[in-house]
């Protein structure tokens, strides 16, 4: 197990390496951001996923969490600085990168966009589990070496990366989803940050040298940590309607297609598209003239749940032609 001093070595920006460990951060955070926003820009996962390795924002996120139960203010204002820096620093990356580009880059276009504007209580799971092995990771030795897995699995630079990306091209809703999953990620890994570290003692180990010391660190842990606990439930009362919604869409998505696949097929029309949100659709058949009746399709809607008023048909009509005098 690390002493509280290896950790403090490993997260905090102090000491006589101090400059060395700012340097280091800025010039992999600009690096990593670059790689983000050209990964996001050419629709590149394997590019996103290059610069989640590389980012350092995990270091001073674990800072504010070991300055947190150490009652270390300095630190913890330091640590936080340094995460809101370099959350601007992507951001703006982000917006110079979508200057360099011609079309918009949004999620109707986009699936590493989309994939990042409508966090869920999923990303916030996902978000606390890997905060949690990040956090032990710091704390043990013998598993340190699955920090890479950790960069790859907690999405920090790319969100930051899509928000001002989608704010060059004026998507101003996906923007702000954007920052909700990267803010939801941080308040995740600082609330089971916080309670892992308290569970291994640290704060009273480091507090145990001076009383006086102690408490008022626990005073100001204590602080920290119900403002923590706060901003986490403030975040998931939107995380939770967004999953509500979403659950909505593909219930009501997945009652369509059951209900209109089989009247398509009858008729000899195919469904080439349908969008819906948690009340309306759009269903886009293509096929050939004429376009078929309805009613039986209203009929199967009924059957499964379905207002027929909900959902509007658009029908494509496709024309065979056969070149070279084939009629």
């Amino acid at each position: 197990m690390n002493t509280v001093a290896d950790m403090r070595e490993t997260v905090f920006f102090e000491g006589d390496r101090a400059s060395s460990k700012f340097s280091r951060f800025w010039l992999l955070l600009c690096l990593s951001s670059v790689i983000a926003a050209s990964g996001v820009v050419g629709d590149s996962s394997a590019t996103v996923i290059g610069a989640m390795i590389v980012a350092p924002l995990m270091t001073p996120i674990l800072g504010v969490v070991l300055a947190t139960v150490t009652g270390d203010r300095r630190n913890l204002m330091l640590s936080w600085g340094m995460v809101a820096a370099g959350a601007v620093t992507a951001v703006a990356i982000g917006y110079l990168v979508g200057l360099l580009v011609a079309a918009p880059v949004v999620a109707a276009t986009n699936s590493q966009v989309a994939a990042r504007v409508s966090p869920s209580l999923i990303d916030l799971l996902a978000a606390l589990a890997t905060g949690a092995v990040g956090t032990v990771a710091l704390v043990r030795k013998d598993i340190s070496d699955t920090l890479p897995g950790v960069a790859i699995a907690i999405s920090l630079v790319p969100p930051l990366s899509v928000v001002g990306l989608t704010l060059e091209s004026q998507a101003w809703s996906q923007a702000g989803g954007a920052l909700l999953l990267f803010v939801a990620n941080v308040a995740a890994i600082l609330a089971t940050g916080v309670i892992i570290l308290t569970g291994y003692r640290i704060g009273a180990v480091s507090g145990a040298a001076a009383e006086t010391h102690a408490r008022r660190g626990w005073g100001r842990r204590h602080r920290a940590i119900i403002s923590i606990v706060v901003t986490l439930l403030i975040i998931g009362v939107p995380l939770t309607l967004t999953s509500t919604r979403f659950a909505d869409q593909e219930l009501l998505e997945n009652s369509i297609r059951q209900a209109a696949q089989p009247w398509a097929q009858q008729n000899g029309w195919e469904i080439s598209e349908l969008q819906a949100t948690s009340s309306q659709a759009t269903l886009t058949l293509t096929g050939e003239p004429p376009v078929p009746e309805t009613g039986s399709l209203e009929a199967a809607l009924k059957a499964q749940g379905v207002d027929p008023a909900q959902v509007t048909v658009q029908f494509v009509p496709a024309y065979t032609v056969h070149l070279g005098g084939g009629g």
